[in-house]
Order: structure tokens, then sequence, then C-alpha cells
């Protein structure tokens, strides 16, 4: 069995953890999805239909890669190259469907409170009750936690990850036919598992998703891109941990995305976290073993998951800029509005919509000379994680309020100069997923994104970052202002404030009465267990003991 190489400390069993954990599957590499979600009545059927499905199941087994022809050094796994899918598949299990399979309750007992609670019982923690009556207009497939038996609620996601055909920009046929062994194995429950529709406006029988394609003209076909719908290039930035990339690939991602700490000397030095921030049966940032169920392989090489559909304002987010572009740009002594335009934006991000940092290229001069000297793909990717903030305390160039700069304040909270980023260690997650965008009824159309957040603790790390720092603002001297692009605004008095310089004499600007761009429209908790914990709940055959 192979391991992954990693430069300190634990190695990892990538035949044993799913796929889409250690490294995302990605908008451009995999950039259609289907997520489908079924309720279990019946658990022999339940455990029928794992072993049904067992064999599709992607684990972390690295293929080559579709750039490379030599298959990569950690690809062999029993002699044996994995071939790359044409579609994946990976399963997760709420709280209830670990229960409605019959998992015994002296492992259930040992699982964190959050996750036996759920996403919507946790509703007021992570403001997705405000404004009043946000919880209605959850997608009906995910309003259901509190009656967990009664034949409605979600027990399994299923997540499928495609090819796609770039002349017609539509999945490959591998999708469909996943899609067929879903519906086959449940046929074959007799009524034991099902499929639950209540997807979108209109109820699907599943999510569809796509990432955000563009026509090429000189190519003649689509092609996936890396932005989300309000147009922002998406998937910076994640957490590097140990035994995550092979050591040469971890060498190239720290820088930026580890964690940070200073030698003797005052230098910066990048490491990667520990494996136990991301990964349950390893050691954490505290060096302890996060909560999790018993016996200790069930719980090893897996993970807590949070599903979150994001509905995005798209019209709303474009109407709000269009409206104060001119005025930002007198303050900020720009004249061309569409500049002042790209500048506004990119003060919300704390990134310019390509993705380069403000911390790097804080003015659009700055923004076209970096794009204009880094030319190389590969090279710029690797730059646009390489910052602090240690030179930019007062937000000059990053507002403190900015939405990357909550997400991940690096070394902004240390109570003194070069502390580093102990505590922000603690709170790093891992980001997955698809936009989605689908017709809505009453016209217009349902734009989105499924995040899927991966971290070892939902309380401590995904929860905290959603409660603390997305919808509140006081680590960042910001009040009760949250983040301007995903913050809950509850009413219209919300704010978002860019700092002016004030050694060119520039007053703040100040971004009021901020429209709600965001909107959560579903999701739940989702423990991702390792292959061996699926086939122990397959066969019916875990021993807490």
């Amino acid at each position: 069995m192979t391991h992954a190489n990693t430069s300190t400390g634990d190695r990892l069993d990538l035949a044993d953890i799913q796929g889409n954990i250690l490294t995302a599957y990605g908008k451009q590499g995999f950039p259609k999805g289907r997520f489908i979600t079924l309720h279990v009545s019946n658990p022999e059927a339940g455990r029928a239909f794992l072993r049904k499905i067992y064999p599709k199941i992607t684990t972390a087994l690295r293929w080559p890669s579709t750039k490379d022809s030599a298959p990569p050094p950690t690809a062999a796994f029993d002699g044996k190259v994995p071939q790359r899918p044409h579609c994946t598949l990976n399963l997760a299990f709420t709280f209830w469907g670990l229960f409605a399979l019959k998992v015994p309750l002296r492992t259930l007992d040992g699982m964190p409170n959050e996750f036996v609670d759920g996403m919507r019982a946790r509703a007021r923690i992570l403001g997705d009750n405000l404004p009043e009556g946000a919880l209605e207009n959850w997608d009906d497939v995910w309003a259901h936690e509190n009656e967990p038996m009664a034949g409605r609620a979600v027990h399994i996601l299923v997540t499928l990850n495609a090819d796609m055909d770039p002349a017609t920009g539509e999945p490959v046929p591998a999708l469909e036919e996943m899609t067929d062994h879903i519906r086959s194995a449940c046929e074959e429950s007799d009524g034991g598992v099902s499929i639950l529709p209540g997807h979108g406006p209109t109820g699907e029988e599943f999510q569809d998703l796509s990432a955000v394609l563009d026509w090429n003209d000189q190519l003649g076909r689509y092609v996936p891109t890396a932005r989300e719908h309000f147009g922002f290039f998406d998937g910076i930035g994640d957490p590097v941990f140990e035994g995550q990339y092979p050591e040469d690939t971890e060498n190239g991602r720290v820088h930026g995305n580890g964690k940070l700490s200073y030698n003797s000397k005052g230098e910066e030095e990048w490491k990667p976290l520990k494996t136990g921030e991301f990964l349950l049966g390893y050691r954490d940032e505290a060096s302890e073993l996060p909560v999790a169920a018993s016996p200790h392989l069930f719980s090893r090489n897996g993970t807590f998951m949070a599903y979150r559909k994001l509905h995005e304002n798209v019209d709303a987010f474009d109407d709000y800029l269009d409206q104060n572009a001119a005025e930002f740009g007198r303050v900020y002594g720009i004249d061309d509005e569409a500049k002042a335009k790209a500048t506004l934006i990119a003060k919300f991000a704390g990134r310019w919509s390509d993705g380069v940092p403000l911390s790097l290229a804080p003015t659009y001069a700055d923004w076209e000379e970096f794009n204009r000297t880094n030319t190389d793909a590969m090279a710029r990717y690797g730059l646009l994680s390489k910052f602090t903030f240690k030179d930019d305390k007062d937000g000059i160039k990053c507002p403190a309020s900015s939405h990357i700069r909550r997400v991940n304040p690096r070394n902004a909270l240390g109570p003194r100069e070069n502390d580093g980023s102990i505590l922000t260690n603690r709170r790093r997650i891992l980001r997955r997923g698809l936009p989605y965008s689908e017709p809505a009824t009453g016209g217009g159309e349902d734009k989105g994104i499924i995040m899927l957040v991966c971290c070892a603790s939902l309380q401590r790390q995904f929860e905290f970052v959603q409660q603390q720092w997305l919808n509140y603002g006081m680590d960042n001297d910001a009040g009760n202002d949250t983040c301007p692009l995903l913050g809950v605004r509850p009413d219209g008095k919300v704010k978002f404030v860019i700092p002016g310089d004030s050694d060119k004499g520039q007053p703040p600007f100040f971004c009021s009465n901020l429209p709600q761009f965001v909107e959560t429209r579903g999701g739940a908790y989702f423990f991702v267990p390792s292959m061996s914990a699926i086939k122990m709940m397959a066969l019916g055959m875990i021993d807490p003991t």
C-alpha cells in the first residue's frame, strides 16, 4: 500500500481516504457535478446498498496527470497505477444516517455535539436564521432535519464529479451512468434506501452543478473556469497540511498556505499544518487527537463536512457596485469608472477578480504590472498566496474587514508583532464544491455555489469562522459589521469601511446599506468516513470495544 511523502510527521494511507479531501477535484479538473441525497428506512437494505456502491468509491490515490504522461511517484497501489475516472463517486453520512444504518450507539456516543445537532439546529450560531424567515427559503430536501426517521430526512450524500464534453459543455455520459447505478442500487433495496427529491426551486431529484464556462472561439470549445458567479477567481489559498501532498508539491504550496512562524533571526518560515486539523485520528496543532467516535479505526482517515448551498444575488451585487463605483472613484482619485469599479470589487474581496491579492498589488496600476510581469501560469498561481498582512495593519492595501482577511487573517491577529499565526492555525478549513445555476420559479435564474467545508472540528473551525469572522467584526475592528460578501445582514445598517491612506489625505470610504449578496438555501453536517469505516458499516461489523 502506498503512502504519501511528508516532510515531518504522519504518513497517510491514500487508499483509505476518500477523494476530494486531500486535493480538490477542482472546477477545471472535473467541471461537472451532481449531488444526490438518500434516506435509509431499512438498515439491512442500507448496508446492502453500501456493499453495492463500495467498489465505485473514489479514493485519494493519485492518478497520472492529464498534463504529464508519466505517473506520479505515489500513484502505484498494489502494483497498479490507478486510472483517472471520468466520474468520481464519494459518500458522506449525517448523524441520523449512521443511526439508520445501526452503527452502535457506543460508537455514536463519541461523535461531537454539533454533528449530532445538525446544521439546521445550529442556525442561530451560523446566522442562517436571519433575516427572520430565512430558513423557510431553504430547499425542501434540507427542511426535515428535525424529523430524522420520518422518511424525508437526509441520511447519505452521494457526490459525483465528472468530466465535460468541451464541444457541448455538457457532462460526459459517465455522470448519468453513475446516477443510474445509484438509482439501480436504490431500486434493489425495495424501498430500504430512497433518493430524496426537493433540490432547487422546483424540487429536482438531485443538485446539478457546473463550473462557469467560457466559449473559446479560437479553440472552438467550452472551457471551464475557476470563477464563481460574482466573477471572482475562486479556490485559492486552501491550507496545506502534513502528508497532504508529495514533498516537492508541498514545498511549492506551503508558503502562504501553511502555518507561519519566525526563526531566531526573525525570518518567516512556512510549515504544513498538523494533519489532525483536517483528518481524524491524527495529532492536531494542540498535539491532541480530534474528538471522534470509537473505535479508532472507524474514525481515522475520516473528516467532517459542512454542506452549504449559497445562493448568489448577482444582480444585487452588480447594481450596488454600479451605484457606488463613481463615488468611490471620486474619493480615491480614480477617474476611470471601470477602474474604480474593479478596485471597489477588489476591496470587497481582498483580491482582484483574477485572484491577485491586494497585498501584492494594491492599486489598479500595480495589478496591471503584476499580470504583465508574471505570465507563466504555474509560477503566477504560486504567487497568489505569498503574502501576509504584517505591513498593512491599517488595511490601506487590503481592508481588515474584506473577505479574504476575515477567513484567513494569517498573521494579523497576533497580540504582538512576529507572533505568527497560532490563533489562525486552529481555524483553517478545506473548501471544496462547484457552482450551480438553474432556472428559478417566477423568472430569473438561481445561481450560487455548493460549498463543502472539510475539517476535523465543525465547531472549532467552520462554525467559528462563520460566526466570529464572517458574521461579526470585532476581530477586525469592524464592530457589528459583517463580511461584505458572505455576511448576514438582518437589517440595512451593516456597512463596509474601506480605509483611506492618511498620508495622502485620503478619507475612508463607507459602503453603507449593504444588500444581502449571499443567502443560504440549505445544508447539513456530514461525516466523511474512510474506506475502512464504510466497509465496517456495510458489513455491520463495528465494535466500539
